[in-house]
């Protein structure tokens, strides 16, 4: 993205991972000082461009990684991962630099990523964190059954891919009311720093299906660390294998829980449109 543009103006890219949209904002060379109102508009599918999450690249603070992403919530709050996004920005390092491999750093850690076959990236989203401290959770307990939910949704597994997820085992995933359970669900009691809300229907030991409602940014076509938790959670409950596709409202992830912790998670990315914003 170049930085050539107007003064109080600056370029954007739209991307998305399975429909899970993003607006990707190069400061890298150009500090942008966001405050939580722009955030918010940019944000905005009728006053603003519209996305589910707002990306601003910056350098890195670890020689290890080629870009520090920071990624903001349509309510402006900071998220520590985001699976699809990582995967738009290591596809963007690795067309800039001419190689197919980069690092992305984000709050939660370094995201190491690939090119692989059918033009598909390829991401380490890191180890699954499974104590109830890493979710984290208000009280010490068993994170494979925790004591809530909302409606239908009840006793759902929780772990963390950087960021809080509980995940909901149900007999069609397509049945359940997200619009109106997810939000009771994101701010429960048991969740001091909310958490993503995922519901899993097994339709094989090698294929799950998902939806989720992600905090701070509701309903979402994917949600990659979402996914993560989704394979994690049912293998840990014996419902599905350590490798698996998981079929969201988007499309499709390719998913493995590796005997090492990490999880990987694998899928595509697209470029949607550039443009400018007026900051000013």
């Amino acid at each position: 993205m170049s930085p050539q543009v107007p003064a109080g103006r600056r370029r954007f890219t739209k991307m998305h991972g399975l429909g899970n949209d993003f607006v990707v904002i190069d400061a890298r060379r150009d500090p942008l000082a966001l405050d939580p109102a722009m955030a918010r508009l940019v944000a905005d599918r009728r006053r603003g461009v519209g996305c589910d999450q707002l990306i601003v690249l910056e350098p890195p603070a670890d020689p290890a990684a080629d870009v520090f992403m920071r990624i903001y919530n349509p309510d402006a709050s900071e998220a520590g991962a985001c699976g699809n996004a990582t995967r738009c920005i290591a596809d963007t390092l690795m067309r800039e630099a001419g190689r197919d491999r980069a690092v992305v750093q984000t709050i939660a850690g370094l995201l190491p990523a690939e090119r692989v076959a059918g033009g598909l990236v390829k991401v380490d989203m890191g180890p699954a964190r499974l104590g109830w401290r890493d979710v984290p959770l208000a009280r010490d307990c068993d994170t494979l059954h925790v004591e809530a939910g909302a409606g239908a949704l009840r006793d759902p597994a929780c772990c963390s891919m950087g960021n809080p997820h509980a995940t909901f085992f149900v007999a069609d995933a397509d049945a359940i009311d997200l619009a109106a359970l997810g939000p009771r669900i994101e701010r429960h009691p048991a969740f001091p720093e909310r958490v993503n809300a995922g519901v899993v229907q097994v339709l094989a030991r090698d294929r799950l299906r998902f939806r989720v409602w992600e905090r701070g940014a509701g309903i979402t076509e994917a949600c990659g660390s979402g996914a993560c938790a989704a394979i994690v959670n049912a293998a840990r409950r014996g419902l599905c294998d350590r490798r698996a596709t998981v079929v969201l409202d988007g499309g499709e992830l390719g998913m493995e829980w590796r005997e090492d912790g990490h999880v990987t998670m694998t899928g595509p990315v697209a470029t949607s449109f550039t443009g400018e914003l007026a900051l000013a």
